[in-house]
Order: structure tokens, then C-alpha cells, then sequence
């Protein structure tokens, strides 16, 4: 990449994770959580949002591990208090998808602007489909059932409608979440399970 296309791209993927992390806040709120409003995290200005893990530490191993060819980050997430919830495994699911869905819906609304809007210029069909695969890698990044990830929220929510002591046990692994997936990125496994997925996902939208 040259450095304007670099400089383009770390716009797009800031951006798709603010918006992942305000639909987090966003949900949370019409729940009855005012948290993340009161800590002023339900703005896109990407100050708030930074966060030396997910938004730099991570694209940049992704981007050595992966020669450049496979990049995600995280914005920092949104504070949460599950006692504000009315009924929390299914509260907490709520707002674990919301992020996911934001992704998805990003995704979408790129791909239909690429397809219906006329006389889109060249860079701006780059923009478009850089838009679609961030937001595609980020939202299967994130269903990934891997602590602290959006997927392992879900699944404990849904082990909690079966037994509660199963959700809390699998809550307790997000301690350990940065050495989880680093792990993944390590040995080659997180590639190996999110290209094809991303793939298979982008080409049900693209054709």
C-alpha cells in the first residue's frame, strides 16, 4: 500500500470500530445502562475510543503476521454495568450483537452503494470495497466465541439460559483474553479461521 491508500484505510477501520462500540453504548442505554453516555463514550469523535491494545497493538501484529494482507483493531469498549439489566442473559446477548450487527449493517450499505449508485469513480469503488472487507473481518471477528470478543458474551448468554453457573464461568476467561488471542494470531489459527469466513461472507454480498 502506498502511504495515502495506508492512511485511508486506518480511517475506515477507526471509524467501523467507533461505530461498533457506540451500537455497544447505544443498546446498552435503551436497556436502562446510562454508563457509557455518562463516561462520554457515545460520540464518534475517536479520541475517547482509543485504546493501546485494540486500536494499535493489534493491527499492527495482524499486519507483520499477515505481510498486510489481513488487518483488524478494537476500539476501547464502552463500559457496561449488567446490573442496570432487567434480565441479563439476554440483555447482555443484546448488546453483545449490537457491535456485530453495526459491522454487518456497515457492510451492506457499502455494498448497495457499489452496486445501485451510478458513475462511482475508480477510488471511490476502492473506498467502497475497503469498507465492505473491514467491516465483514471485524464482524467475524468479533462473533468469534474467544474472550473478551462479542462471541463469547453471546455464547455465555445463551449457556446462561441453560445454566447460569456455565455464563459466569465463561465470563471468568475474559481475564485472560489478550493472551487467548495472541495465542491465535501466534500459531496462525486466527488467519486461518477468519480469511475463509470473511471470504465466504464477501462473496454472498459482492457475488
Amino acid at each position: 500500500m502506498d502511504p495515502f491508500s495506508i492512511i485511508i484505510f486506518i480511517f475506515i477501520l477507526l471509524f467501523s470500530v467507533i461505530f461498533h462500540e457506540v451500537a455497544h453504548g447505544i443498546m446498552a442505554e435503551k436497556l436502562g445502562d446510562p454508563t457509557a453516555r455518562d463516561a462520554g463514550r457515545l460520540t464518534l469523535n475517536p479520541i475517547p475510543h482509543i485504546d493501546l491494545y485494540g486500536s494499535i497493538l493489534l493491527p499492527a501484529m495482524l499486519w507483520i503476521a499477515t505481510a498486510g494482507s489481513f488487518v483488524i483493531g478494537a476500539a476501547k469498549p464502552v463500559p457496561i454495568d449488567y446490573r442496570y439489566f432487567k434480565n441479563l442473559r439476554r440483555d447482555m446477548f443484546l448488546v453483545s450483537i449490537a457491535g456485530v450487527a453495526t459491522n454487518f449493517l456497515l457492510a451492506v450499505i457499502a455494498t448497495l452503494i457499489l452496486r445501485l449508485v451510478p458513475g462511482v469513480s475508480l477510488a471511490g469503488q476502492q473506498l467502497l470495497l475497503q469498507t465492505i472487507i473491514l467491516n465483514i473481518g471485524l464482524a467475524v471477528f468479533n462473533t468469534l466465541p474467544i474472550p473478551p470478543l462479542d462471541g463469547s458474551k453471546m455464547l455465555a448468554s445463551i449457556f446462561g439460559f441453560f445454566n447460569e453457573s456455565w455464563m459466569y464461568k465463561m465470563l471468568e476467561w475474559e481475564r485472560f483474553g489478550f493472551i487467548i488471542v495472541l495465542l491465535f494470531l501466534i500459531t496462525g489459527l486466527l488467519d486461518k479461521i477468519l480469511i475463509p469466513m470473511i471470504s465466504f461472507v464477501a462473496k454472498l454480498l459482492l457475488g
